[in-house]
């Protein structure tokens, strides 16, 4: 395939998701919505996430003049595109024009980008910065260069503040600087890279050491290290994921290409991308044998582990580049399709394929309509999807909207910054999950409700009037 064949397909794909996302009629999930809120409030650093989505999302929508959910998610397929262009030259850098093109098709078609394409996350700044970075750094293992050093340091430094996860690549690069001549670099050009990368880093560094390391601690929390156990399923099911994550051709040519190493089949180059890809896999792996790991914390790999799928693939199984751009066609074909009809996609039990994007935003919808009843502007709940959803909901709505306070620590951004004072004597409208009782004053119930479809189908939902002192809580 030729360069202009894939940047021709990248430029499909794209214009199909984002005219399929004009007619998406999911809800924000949690995260979305986090992260749209985050953009209102811009800082150098947030409770679970550094701040790169954030400020990606607050220049889309200034540029847009609109925080409409089109926009915020507009920025899935675009960056991606952006993406999957640069992998395509670093393919050709590393490589050489032979892989150019199916380099840039094959990403732009995997799995795992067809649905961030859709619902925008951290993952997508994190793999543009990192695709620049490694571009930077296979120009270094060629010539020494200052302007590709810093490049390299800004790159992995903003990688930095899209998401921690990009540190899962250091102990696999290291370990090639060392041992494969192909990556070596100038010790210049090293000391440059590392310390443009920890200037780039360091607002956020700064930010965790003047908010008691929150999001380092919530990192630790996600990945459940106090509860380390050997759980072999675990394990399995986070690896055999990974099938799934870039398409199963793809994640098999990696691995045959890492079988190719131990066996001394393969050259220099091949081995380099192995050491930028495989332990990442390797490491999540281990972490989901002794604590956790979601299917999508290694996707770090994927970036050098894409240019080493397809080199190997079209050097000794060219068929197998045809089959994985077939698989990855359908996916992007199918998850925009869900997204538009995600109402009629429904199991035989009665939930939809997509009902955890779905129903939440009439949650919101029925608070603010309460809340007028209630003669309150106040709304208050204990439930961090709901108040994710209450505030771009209701942004354009006449109420104030609060977490819950904590007893100790804050479980979420909202009750971090967001919660409703100690003390308040107004009235509030307080929503949640669980029914509940003050005890020092008395709260009437408005409504309690079953929603009939979406992500709360058959979940009790409680409202009620109170004052918002009812909800102090006594440590």
């Amino acid at each position: 395939m030729s360069a202009r064949t894939g940047l021709f397909i990248i430029l499909a794909v794209t214009l199909w998701r984002i005219v399929t996302l004009h007619f998406d009629t999911t809800d924000f999930f949690v995260d979305e919505a986090q992260y749209w809120f985050w953009s209102q409030n811009l800082d150098f650093g947030y409770y679970s996430k550094p701040p790169m989505i954030a400020w990606f999302i607050r220049a889309m929508t200034d540029i847009a003049g609109s925080t409409d959910i089109f926009w915020v998610r507009l920025c899935g397929p675009i960056v991606h595109a952006a993406t999957a262009f640069l992998l395509m030259k670093l393919a050709k850098r590393v490589v050489g024009p032979e892989v150019e093109g199916w380099t840039g098709a094959i990403y732009v078609t995997m799995p795992a980008v067809a649905l961030s394409s859709v619902f925008f996350s951290t993952d997508v700044v994190l793999l543009f910065f990192m695709t620049i970075g490694l571009w930077a750094y296979a120009g270094l293992t060629k010539k020494s260069s200052i302007g590709l050093a810093l490049l390299m340091g800004a790159a992995f430094g903003c990688s930095f503040l899209s998401k921690y996860a990009i540190l899962f690549v250091v102990p696999g690069g290291l370990i090639a600087l060392l041992f494969v001549p192909a990556a070596r670099i100038a010790w210049r050009d090293f000391f440059i890279s590392v310390v443009t990368a920890l200037i780039f880093a360091s607002p956020n560094l700064w930010w965790n050491f003047t908010h008691d390391a929150t999001t380092v601690r919530h990192t630790e929390d996600i990945a459940k290290w106090d509860q380390m156990k050997l759980d072999f399923a675990g394990a399995a099911e986070f690896f055999a994921a990974q099938f799934g994550v870039v398409g199963p051709i793809i994640f098999f040519a990696m691995l045959w290409a890492g079988w190719r190493m131990i066996r001394g089949r393969s050259g220099e180059t091949e081995k380099l991308l192995v050491w930028f890809s495989l332990p990442v896999v390797f490491l999540i792996t281990l972490q989901a044998f002794v604590a956790k790991a979601e299917a999508n914390w290694g996707v770090t790999a994927y970036v050098a582990g894409t240019v080493l799928a397809v080199t190997v693939l079209s050097r000794l199984w060219p068929k197998g580049l045809n089959i994985s751009l077939i698989i990855g066609a359908v996916a992007s074909i199918l998850f925009p399709l869900a997204t538009i009809f995600a109402h009629e996609l429904v199991l035989p039990g009665g939930n939809e394929i997509m009902k955890r994007y779905l129903g939440r935003a009439e949650i919101s919808r029925e608070a603010a309509v309460l809340a007028k009843q209630a003669g309150t502007a106040t709304i208050v709940t204990d439930n961090r999807d709901f108040v994710a959803d209450m505030f771009h909901t209701l942004r354009n709505e006449p109420v104030k909207i609060y977490a819950r306070a904590p007893v100790d620590l804050p479980n979420s951004y909202y009750e971090q910054n967001f919660a409703l004072p100690a003390g308040s004597q107004e009235p509030v409208l307080f929503v949640s999950r669980n029914e509940f009782t003050c005890t020092t004053g008395t709260a009437e119930l408005v409504k309690s409700w079953q929603p009939a479809d979406g992500y709360y189908r058959g979940k009790d939902v409680y409202a009620y009037k109170m004052p918002g002192s009812c909800l102090d809580r006594q440590r």
